[in-house]
This record gives C-alpha cells, sequence and structure tokens, in this order.
C-alpha cells in the first residue's frame, strides 16, 4: 500500500489501536506537570483540557509497537515529545502573537506573554529532567539535538518572515528543521527504546522526517484552503505573520505577473485585506495542487522507508500497515 492508496482514515479511528497507551501518555503528562506554583497548574490544566491531535507521541507508540516493543518507558519518553512540542507551541503563539489554536485561544492570550513563555521554558525543564530516565545517551543525544534544531528553524523562519524572495529550498529547511525534526525524534527513539540496530534507527528517523515535512506543507496548505473551524485557527494567519509558504512561492514564481506582484505585496505588507484576492489566486492558478503533490511525494519517502522494518522485525504486519494510513492521514486532512 502506498501513502495514496485506500480511504484516509479519521485520527481517531487511526489511533485506535493504541489508545490504552494514549490514555496512559495522558495520565504521564497530568503526573509530570504537576508543580507546587498554582499558576504552571493552572496553564497546564487550561493546555490539557485544550487537547490537541497527541500526533508526535502517537508516531512513538506505533513505531515502537511496529517494532515489537512494549517494554518500559514509551509513555514517559512519548509525553517527553509532547512536552517538548506544546512548549514550541507556547514560544510560537507569543513570538507570532497568535490568539486561536484548536479552536480557543491561546493561552498567552488568556494569561499573557510572560507566563505562556515562562511555563514553556517549564514544560522544556521538565522534558529533560524525564529524559534522563531510561538511562541511554543515545535518547538524551537524539532530544537534545531535536530540541536545539527546532529552536533554530524558529530564528530562521524569524529571518524569512517578510521576506518576498524565500525559495522553496529556504521554505524546506525550515520546516524540517521546525517540524519535521521532533517527527523524525520521536520514530528513532522508538527504534533506540526497541534496542534496533542502526540501518533500522536509520530508516525510522526518515519515516518520521518525511511524515513531518508532509504534514507540514499541508498545514501550509490549509492556511488558505481550510475554515476556521476546522483548522482551529484564523485563515491568513501565515500572511498575517509575513510567511512565504510553498504555495506563495509557487504562486511568485509560476504565476501571472499580477499574481506575481500580489505575493509580494502581500508578503511584505502581511496585509489581511489582500487574503480574498491571494486566496482565489492560489486555487486557481495550481499553487495548492502542487503543495500538496510535494507533501504526497514527501510521505511516498516516509513509505520506502518503513520497507527496512520488514526486514529487521517479524512483528510489523498490521503495526505497519498504521503507520502507513498515518502518512495517508497526513496528505489527505482537512484540519
Amino acid at each position: 500500500m502506498t501513502a495514496e492508496q485506500g480511504q484516509t482514515d479519521s485520527l481517531s479511528e487511526l489511533l485506535q489501536p493504541i489508545e490504552p497507551e494514549i490514555r496512559a501518555v495522558d495520565s504521564v503528562i497530568r503526573q509530570r506537570l504537576q508543580s507546587d506554583v498554582v499558576l504552571i497548574n493552572t496553564i497546564s490544566d487550561y493546555i490539557i483540557a485544550a487537547g490537541g491531535k497527541r500526533l508526535r507521541p502517537a508516531l512513538l507508540l506505533m513505531m515502537a509497537r511496529a517494532l515489537g516493543y512494549h517494554g518500559p518507558y514509551r509513555h514517559e519518553m512519548a509525553a517527553v515529545i509532547e512536552f517538548i512540542h506544546t512548549a514550541t507551541l507556547l514560544h510560537d503563539d507569543v513570538v507570532d502573537d497568535s490568539d486561536l489554536r484548536r479552536g480557543q485561544q491561546t493561552a498567552n492570550a488568556v494569561f499573557g506573554n510572560p507566563a505562556s513563555v515562562l511555563v514553556g521554558d517549564f514544560l522544556y525543564s521538565r522534558a529533560f529532567q524525564m529524559m534522563v530516565e531510561p538511562g541511554q545517551m543515545a535518547i538524551m543525544r537524539v532530544l537534545a539535538d531535536a530540541t536545539n534544531t527546532i529552536a533554530e528553524g524558529e530564528v530562521l523562519q524569524l529571518l524569512n518572515c517578510h521576506d518576498p524572495d524565500v525559495g522553496e529550498a529556504q521554505y524546506l529547511q525550515v520546516i524540517r528543521y521546525k517540524t519535521a525534526r521532533l517527527f523524525e525524534a520521536a520514530a528513532q527513539i522508538a527504534a533506540l527504546l526497541a534496542g534496533a540496530g542502526q540501518e533500522t534507527q536509520a530508516a525510522c528517523a526518515a519515516y518520521g522526517r518525511h511524515l513531518g515535512t508532509a504534514f507540514q506543507i499541508i498545514d501550509d496548505v490549509l492556511d488558505y484552503s481550510g475554515a476556521s473551524h476546522e483548522t482551529g485557527k484564523n485563515v491568513g494567519d501565515d500572511l498575517r505573520e509575513g510567511k512565504l509558504t510553498l504555495p506563495l512561492i509557487w504562486l511568485r514564481e509560476q504565476g501571472t505577473n499580477e499574481q506575481q506582484a500580489l505575493v509580494r505585496g502581500a508578503i511584505v505588507e502581511g496585509d489581511l485585506v489582500l487574503i480574498e484576492p491571494l486566496t482565489h489566486a492560489l486555487q486557481q492558478s495550481g499553487a495548492l495542487d502542487y503543495a500538496r503533490a510535494c507533501a504526497r511525494r514527501e510521505a511516498e519517502l516516509a513509505v520506502t522507508a518503513l520497507e527496512v522494518l520488514s526486514d529487521c522485525t517479524a512483528s510489523v504486519g498490521s503495526a505497519q500497515q498504521d503507520l502507513v494510513k498515518l502518512c495517508q492521514f497526513a496528505v489527505g486532512r482537512s484540519r
């Protein structure tokens, strides 16, 4: 099966086989977020109530299952992945001055920027407390490197804001640093916990990297094709922040002279007045189709990486097929 074959399952259906493990991770998250500082508990409860896809910890659990690993620490390391992800979201929302995420007000909109930044720092430090527990230097190295790379990606994205000349290579570098790196780390940690060899570790990392890249490209497509009630964020957020994402890059390079000028003006100004004509141009020009095709290619590369698992373990079966379906979900979703 390829990333394009079969129906795209809803995420709840896709995660049904690991639902008890997701609940176990949620339990770890609640336990490890406890603090003597009341404000930390208040904001943590708010973040937990906001939900979220839990996609990155789910990836770790699904990969561990595909490798036949059911030992200790998988729930704790999945929680670590979620803590790092949530910390980046808290900081992102402050930097981007966002007020909506997952269909509700962001933590910074409710509690203020200083509290959000500091609780993000708490999540980072709690993650680092937990990552030492398996006693594997390799796991600590993967997570430390990933966290550093994510920070580099944030800075690169900041430098690219309102720059109308950002190219596809620069765009891909940012999303591989900022988004795909944590997917990669989640999959690789599953392999490390399972005691897999170097070839399998590399294949798992490649799967996560390509899956994360596909996921972010579709996220950027949805910013111009989804509604707020579906995506859980304000349509046009990327434009307001001056982010030149893949659909806009294609339109700037392949569109008419008028469309190219529209992209440049919109990115430089970050003017939401231009969101309607820009969205129309993106939908009519083939820019969104091009970006979706790029996401599908990344998903296919992720599926190809899974072939190594068939050679290295006898316990794949439906668990490996679930990882293929995860690729289908990443490129076929509407939110």
